[in-house]
């Protein structure tokens, strides 16, 4: 599968690095292309190629947001027509000192990019979890579980097949207003880790009886 992934922070490159590795077709959306960093991230991401974010989308089948919040309207206007296209939301509108959401209850990062991104089939995933669980998903216990919603059926089983091929455990949670729940999800992991000190090495994890 063809796969722009803009942004190259921890969730991008992790992202970007497994689903190459995975034989998908790759490239990273980038403000500079020959900055040190990419140039770092693609030698550890075989085939991976890297180029301005307009220019990535290019032919993509998928295009994967994994932006910090702040920048993420300016981001997806400068992408250019995404009519029909899978978009997947990996963002948390977090604030900055990591106490909450910017926004929430009525509504969620994921529908407010829908609406940027008009006609995009938008997906919520790969939100809920650090990078490291998105470099090795699995724990004695089981697979993590990797949540996600959107309006579109297809282009929620297409999203579940890519992190299928990362090792999550999936679980479509429903329409994309579920993004509400998920993105407090996020927040509740970023808590555990950080604030209350458990470590990133800690991952959610859905079981039935």
């Amino acid at each position: 599968m063809r796969i722009a992934v803009i942004g190259s922070g921890n969730v991008g490159a992790a992202l970007g690095r497994r689903w190459s590795e995975a034989g998908h077709d790759v490239v990273f959306g980038v403000r500079d292309p020959s900055a040190a960093k990419v140039t770092k991230l693609l030698e550890r991401a075989p085939g991976a190629l890297a180029a301005a974010p307009a220019t990535a989308t290019g032919d993509a089948e998928v295009v994967v947001l994994a932006t910090p919040w702040a920048v993420s309207e300016d981001v997806v206007l400068g992408l250019g027509d995404l009519d029909g296209r899978i978009l997947v939301d990996c963002t948390n509108p977090v604030q900055p000192d990591l106490k909450g959401l910017t926004v929430g209850h009525t509504v969620s990062a994921g529908e407010m990019i829908a609406g940027w991104a008009a006609g995009a089939k938008v997906v919520k995933a790969f939100n809920t979890t650090g990078s490291g669980n998105m470099e090795e998903p699995a724990y004695a216990e089981g697979a993590t579980t990797m949540f996600l919603c959107g309006d579109d059926p297809q282009a929620n089983r297409k999203v579940a097949g890519l992190a299928k091929d990362l090792g999550f455990e999936v679980v479509d949670a429903g329409g994309l207003h579920v993004a509400r729940l998920l993105e407090p999800l996020a927040m509740l992991w970023i808590n555990l880790a950080y604030a209350q000190g458990m470590g990133p090495d800690i991952a959610f994890r859905l079981m039935t009886r």
